[in-house]
């Protein structure tokens, strides 16, 4: 049963499903589109931390921190909550429900911005539909547990990491491991992370799990500010993100 598959989410974040928005499953992903303040060319969609649903995304500035850079972004944010992890979907039916339908409406680029469960969202979803958008915005993505950290760590990093071997299947043993082997991808091929962005507070309680990641990104896209794991550090790092990213394509 697939629901089983993913309720490590739970055990390993130390959650009581009860205390965090799961979502309704049987519905599409809720959204909320922040059109932007003139003809959008661009479109950023952010996917929330564990304890977030679209009103708390709605007050966390982030809105205001994508336009205040970049005013022709459309944002929409979603309600990607814990259950459609736990479904077992959320990557496809992020694709299916959100940037499918985006792509179709003909914005000139489509990022995934997710922060904590929704930074390894952003990932999962690289995993399962490498390309389909035009960059990734991470801000302290979620990893994995412990056991799986160290074991990285410990050969010296995802560079010398020796996978086991591939699965056929995702379910509660694999899924760490297979994401991380994906993630050795952009280490052989350095372009698949060249539009690959990451950002976490000093003070962020997954901060020793972010050189697992470094690595695999130019040194210039990887950002550590003052702060902690929430929106207002988020926020910052994104509106300097954002500016870097257009900076790199000025003339």
């Amino acid at each position: 049963m697939r629901v089983f598959s993913w309720s490590w989410f739970v055990l390993a974040l130390g959650m009581l499903a009860g205390c965090f928005p799961r979502g309704d499953i049987s519905r599409p992903i809720p959204t909320e589109l922040a059109a932007a303040p003139v003809p959008a060319k661009r479109l950023v969609v952010v996917l929330p931390g564990r304890g977030d649903d679209i009103a708390d995304l709605r007050r966390s500035g982030i809105v205001q921190a994508v336009q205040s850079v970049w005013p022709d972004a459309d944002v929409i944010l979603t309600g990607l909550a814990l259950g459609f992890y736990l479904e077992g979907q959320p990557d496809q039916r992020l694709q299916a429900e959100v940037i499918a339908p985006a792509r179709q409406r003909g914005y000139a680029q489509v990022w995934l911005l997710g922060a904590s469960l929704g930074g390894m969202g952003a990932l999962l979803h690289d995993r399962a539909y490498p390309g389909s958008v035009d960059g990734l915005v991470l801000l302290a993505p979620y990893l994995g547990e412990e056991p799986v950290l160290r074991e990285i760590a410990a050969a010296g990093g995802v560079a010398s990491w020796k996978a086991p071997p591939a699965a056929a299947v995702l379910n509660a043993d694999n899924v760490q491991r297979e994401l991380w082997r994906h993630l050795q991808t952009w280490r052989a091929t350095p372009a698949r992370a060249a539009n690959v962005w990451l950002a976490w507070g000093k003070a962020d309680r997954f901060r020793e799990s972010m050189p697992l990641l470094v690595p695999l990104l130019p040194s210039s896209h990887v950002l550590v500010r003052e702060g902690g794991h929430d929106w207002e550090t988020w926020s910052g790092a994104t509106r300097e993100i954002l500016a870097m990213i257009d900076a790199r394509k000025a003339p």
